[in-house]
């Protein structure tokens, strides 16, 4: 059996990801057992060696031993940053992101994140198992996405949920759905896109569609909820996507590859800023100036960690989406 999985099974209250990044700092041991070079020597100690790979088999009779590492008080110092806060309990926290604010804190982006401000929040209730710059933290929207979010206050709970992201919904307990104001129009009402992700060749700050071999599979579920066609021309449309699997800049990937890349979207995007001089204003200067990729997180559903309880909370457009839906609109 892999190790990681032996150990998932005995300890259920930590995650995977948790026990293998136990194994990569050396915390798991694995414990030779005793022996005798021949019958006339007294039985040797065990000897003790550091797992090194996390796929590594373990052999039955072998004994392994975990250290783990003291409590260390989270880095990022609390923040009394507002929270749009969707639902809480004793177990989870949901809340509806702005845009502009990033999730963790990273080089560039030391405070004024979201974890600080759940710190000032939940005054030290979140779960240690996201790590010292992430407590709680059970998945992630980038920067300029908007839309509800959910972290663990419990180590428990974090584990049933990164269970939950896990396994992409595969049981219906995971429910994620997003609104994209994209250019162009899909050629279909709905779409699903099963296209695999990984680093760009040429630009590792950036996802692309690669093989199989390169990249982890990725599937986005596409329909048009409006389109915006001026004069017969396909310039814009509303669509509601929904993820079967969550890789990183997945969706604005995934509608770049369609020819529909999300409005404002300055990595993915900018080739396609000149169709929004088809458009008469203030559609067009809306277009033109949205400062972001136009992507909203407005549904999350997932199975409370502690109840079993199907919960569902949706966080409506932000004001600058409604404003350039409303010129779309009124075209």
């Amino acid at each position: 059996m892999r190790i990681d999985k032996l150990l998932a099974e005995a300890l259920p209250d930590f995650s995977r990801a948790r026990l293998q990044a136990l194994i990569a700092e050396g915390a798991v041991t694995l414990m030779d057992a005793p022996y005798k070079e021949d019958e006339s020597q007294d039985v040797q100690d065990a000897t003790a060696r550091p797992v090194r790979s996390a796929s590594a088999k373990i052999q039955p009779e072998t004994a392994l031993d975990i250290t783990l590492p003291p409590l260390k008080a989270a880095e990022p110092v609390p923040q009394a940053i507002p929270l749009d806060v969707l639902y809480e309990d004793n177990h989870v926290i949901v809340i509806n992101k702005p845009a502009g604010m990033v999730v963790h804190p990273a080089a560039g982006n030391e405070d004024g994140t979201l974890v600080n401000a759940l710190l000032h929040h939940c005054a030290g209730s979140l779960s240690g198992i996201g790590g010292v710059a992430r407590p709680g933290i059970v998945h992630r929207l980038d920067k300029d996405t908007s839309g509800v979010m959910i972290a663990a206050k419990t180590d428990q709970a974090h584990k049933a949920l990164a269970d939950q992201f896990a396994s992409h919904g595969a049981d219906g307990a995971l429910e994620r759905a997003y609104l994209a104001l994209v250019w162009g129009s899909p050629k279909r009402q709905k779409t699903i896109i099963d296209a695999p992700l990984g680093r760009a060749p040429h630009d590792r700050k950036k996802m692309a569609v690669v093989s199989e071999a390169a990249g982890r599979r990725a599937v986005t579920h596409v329909e048009v909820r409006e389109r915006f066609e001026p004069d017969g021309k396909p310039v814009a449309a509303l669509v509601e996507c929904r993820l079967e699997t969550g890789r990183t800049h997945q969706i604005r990937v995934h509608l770049t590859r369609e020819g529909t890349p999300v409005i404002g979207d300055p990595v993915y995007g900018r080739s396609h800023m000149t169709m929004a001089n088809a458009l008469p204003d203030p559609a067009r200067s809306l277009a033109k100036s949205f400062s972001r990729q136009a992507l909203h997180a407005y549904l999350l559903g997932f199975t409370h960690p502690e109840t079993g309880e199907k919960l569902v909370f949706e966080a409506p457009l932000p004001e600058d989406m409604t404003a350039l839906l409303a010129s779309l609109e009124a075209l």
